[in-house]
């Protein structure tokens, strides 16, 4: 093989590890906070918020913490699919579904652990306090949480690769903002419902007006921030066109619209 091919390779393997590790650590991170709901109006102010949940007036302004990863986690999948497609989002999402599932039981197990009485002394202000009962609270994802959020994830995951596929034929090279726009559009009406329901719904406490509202925040306010991320998309390619070379970056997404797997 010569030094030409080698380089080529190692770009390649190089760009699919550094877009793995991102689309990787925002999705981990957004599945551990998303347990938290939080008011919108009161974080960000009320004319903000309305302008990023237009809904939010009727329905509230709760959002899911997890969601504010979530556009990073879009942009990333896409720029997967366009260089790598349906196989490389397909490798990265059932690995990223499997360090959730790890993660979740590390945590588990970690609240589990008896705790040192001056971990407790020394974190009792205010007077009551108990450190270790928060810590679980906070931490202790329950069967619901970790059944819906990896559900939710890869039916997303795998239905956006698929719509995001579909338009990249129609259009070719064209029209980026189209297929990554319209594969989330898709995509994510399934996630910010699916995994709410199962959590809080079917496993949880929460009424279906409840879910509703939230899950409606969450899918409207992914929606908006990926159309206004779409200039950040753009830029990806650009430097990813440049990073590979245009011949090469040319070639890899011809493969990836015609699926043929690329070896990493």
């Amino acid at each position: 093989m010569s030094s030409s091919s080698t380089s080529w390779l190692s770009k390649k393997q190089k760009l699919y590890l550094v877009l793995s590790g991102i689309f990787l650590t925002n999705a981990l991170v957004a599945e551990i906070v998303g347990a938290k709901i939080f008011d919108v109006a009161e974080t960000i102010g009320p004319t903000t918020a309305s302008l990023l949940m237009p809904f939010g007036g009727t329905f509230g302004y709760a959002l899911s913490a997890g969601a504010l990863l979530w556009p990073t986690v879009f942009i990333t999948s896409d720029i997967i699919n366009e260089y790598f497609g349906r196989p490389g989002v397909k490798r990265i999402s059932y690995l990223t579904a499997g360090f959730i599932a790890y993660s979740f039981i590390l945590i588990y197990v970690a609240t589990l652990l008896a705790p040192a009485r001056f971990w407790l002394d020394v974190n009792a202000q205010p007077a009551g306090f108990d450190i270790n009962y928060a810590f679980g609270k906070i931490f202790r994802q329950g069967l619901g949480i970790i059944l819906g959020s990896i559900t939710a994830f890869l039916v997303a995951q795998l239905l956006d690769a698929t719509v995001f596929q579909y338009l990249r034929r129609r259009t070719g090279r064209r029209m980026i903002w189209l297929r990554a726009t319209g594969s989330t559009l898709v995509s994510q009406l399934i996630d910010s419902f699916v995994v709410l329901f199962i959590a809080f719904y079917v496993f949880g406490n929460w009424n279906m007006q409840q879910v509703l509202t939230v899950g409606l925040n969450n899918y409207t306010y992914k929606f908006i921030v990926a159309i206004l991320l779409t200039p950040v998309l753009y830029l990806a390619h650009y430097l990813i066109d440049r990073y590979l070379g245009k011949e090469h970056a040319d070639q890899l997404t011809a493969e990836a619209v015609q699926g043929i797997p690329t070896v990493l």
